[in-house]
């Protein structure tokens, strides 16, 4: 009497439709994103506007192109040496934190800083603009051109870094993706009960070879 085998209980992942890997790397991307965005600080950015205006002897094309020569001026280190007196950080803090943005259709500088703390980030903008235009209107009856405070930065309201909301659908989308991937390349199993045949020469094939033997 012939014993059927035991058949080798199939692991539980096995068992779980493809859909559920997908639904697991979203709502673990999900989870670490939010996380992120919890543990992350807020970070503020506040920024401070100058205009570059000609003088006596220029003209606007002339305070355009002076214009962009003061928006790469003012991250070095003689501008900032000065603000950071008005700031109240040291130069390192300066230099991480505040980046410069020119027009190429108005002569005007953008001096944005960004800190963890919003009124910080206000005094950082100013101290940097302020230093500027004191640098740019020392050679100003040289270069006939005069750097004016547009706009002073205000404290910002709101944080401009993402929300645990924001960070959590970012994180769900990868986690998504990833797992789409992964179901992508994965190996296909086989069919139950199916099993590699090999190739047997038919009798007649086998016949025509012993007979040339």
């Amino acid at each position: 009497m012939t014993e059927n085998p035991v058949r080798a209980p199939r692991p539980f992942a096995r068992k779980l439709p493809p859909w559920s890997l997908l639904a697991a790397g979203i709502v673990a991307g999900g989870l670490l994103g939010g996380a992120y965005g919890v543990v992350e600080p807020a970070t503020y950015t506040a920024t401070s506007y100058v205009i570059a205006v000609p003088t006596e002897g220029s003209d606007t094309a002339t305070a355009q192109g002076f214009a962009q020569a003061y928006g790469r001026v003012a991250t070095q280190l003689a501008v900032l040496a000065d603000a950071q007196m008005w700031a109240g950080v040291p130069v390192n803090t300066l230099r991480q934190s505040v980046q410069t943005e020119t027009s190429p259709d108005a002569p005007m500088v953008a001096v944005s800083a960004t800190s963890p703390h919003a009124l910080q980030a206000a005094d950082m903008a100013n101290a940097v603009a302020r230093s500027l235009t004191q640098h740019a209107n020392g050679t100003k009856a040289d270069t006939h051109v005069e750097l004016l405070q547009f706009s002073r930065a205000s404290k910002p309201a709101a944080p401009t870094s993402a929300s645990p909301k924001v960070t959590a659908l970012v994180g769900a989308s990868a986690g998504g993706l990833l797992a789409g991937l992964v179901l992508l390349v994965r190996p296909r199993r086989r069919p139950e009960g199916t099993a590699l045949q090999a190739s047997v020469p038919g009798p007649a094939v086998a016949a025509d070879v012993h007979g040339q033997l």
